[in-house]
């Protein structure tokens, strides 16, 4: 496969140096409903035609001052519910018409930047979802992000830098913490957290994935920040490195076809690049997106998996988000 790079998008206004992207979302009917949100620096962005165009996303809220976006998770419901959660410092934006309205829930002060947000895949059902924040660990919510309440039993390290749930997450009630020291997991729910035995020498950990097999194949890869890529096909009690001396440094994102292992196919988000594996992590290409001169991709979504032709929305360190896609 090759990526196929077709277009740059700069959103509501021109892309600058300090405008990141911290976020990409899109609707798991991205094929139908073409809606996708970019969470930048200075606020958050919609598109309802696929990336083609951008409108700012915060209207409606009349803010006389950017409101930056760290991190975003669309509902596996959106076809049906429209809701879109966006983590700000200090709050979770809560939306239930596809961002045009927002509702305010605040968290415990001193305000924590909220690095990553996580839904259950039965959210429909139960309304869990999970934040992580920078300094102080994980809030959940139970009632479709209204309220949010610390849940750091036995979470040693508070600087949560990433989140991976279960795609059973209702039967086995797991997830795992990424963090500045390793990987914590949890097995009930994030009522309490125990450290994963990941080398301390390789942290801090910053993206992970987990198998959508994970109950069968027990699969987590890891990023790290300067150490590459890593994979553990016991729930996280053995770890093996992953396309050594092939991969950045920094892995920053990490995405699995849908139908992993059937489709094996692996795209990661490293610090030279974007390299893809179609064997599971054993050999990879790199390609060198036409992206400007002294920027990166910081962001990565992959709205209808990663088969040949698929859709890929790439977010620059410069606040352009990249129309682009996966051929053979």
């Amino acid at each position: 496969m090759t990526l196929e790079i077709s277009s740059a998008l700069n959103g509501e206004r021109e892309a600058d140096s300090a405008d990141v992207v911290y976020a990409l979302a899109a609707s798991p009917q991205f094929d139908r409903d073409g809606t996708c949100f970019a969470g930048r620096a200075s606020g958050l962005y919609r598109s309802v035609d696929a990336g083609a165009s951008w409108e700012p996303a915060y209207a409606a809220l009349r803010l006389t001052e950017d409101l930056a976006t760290s991190a975003l998770v669309v509902s596996p419901g959106f076809a049906s519910d429209r809701a879109v959660f966006a983590g700000v410092t200090g709050a979770i934006l809560r939306s239930h018409d596809a961002g045009a309205t927002w509702f305010l829930s605040m968290l415990p002060s001193p305000p924590p930047i909220v690095s990553c947000l996580a839904a259950t895949a039965g959210y429909e059902r139960d309304g869990v979802l999970f934040a992580g924040t920078m300094e102080d660990g994980v809030f959940r919510s139970s009632d479709r992000g209204e309220h949010w309440v610390r849940w750091n039993f036995g979470l040693l390290d508070l600087h949560v830098l990433a989140l991976a749930l279960s795609p059973d997450f209702a039967q086995d009630e797991t997830l795992f913490a990424a963090v500045e020291s390793g990987i914590f997991r949890s097995t009930n729910g994030g009522r309490a957290w125990r450290e994963v035995p990941f080398p301390p020498d390789l942290a801090p950990v910053i993206s992970l994935a987990i198998s959508p097999d994970f109950q069968r194949d027990g699969l987590l890869l890891a990023g790290t920040e300067a150490h590459g890529l890593y994979i553990s096909r016991d729930r996280g009690r053995a770890w093996a490195a992953l396309g050594e001396g092939l991969l950045g440094d920094a892995v920053n994102a990490i995405l699995l076809a849908t139908d992993f292992p059937q489709t094996p196919t692996i795209l990661a988000v490293t610090s030279e690049g974007l390299a893809l594996s179609e064997d599971g992590g054993s050999a990879w290409t790199e390609f060198a997106a036409d992206v400007p001169p002294g920027e990166a991709v910081v962001a990565v979504s992959a709205p209808q998996g990663l088969h040949p032709g698929a859709p890929l929305l790439l977010g620059l360190s410069n606040g352009a988000v990249l129309q682009s896609s996966v051929m053979q």
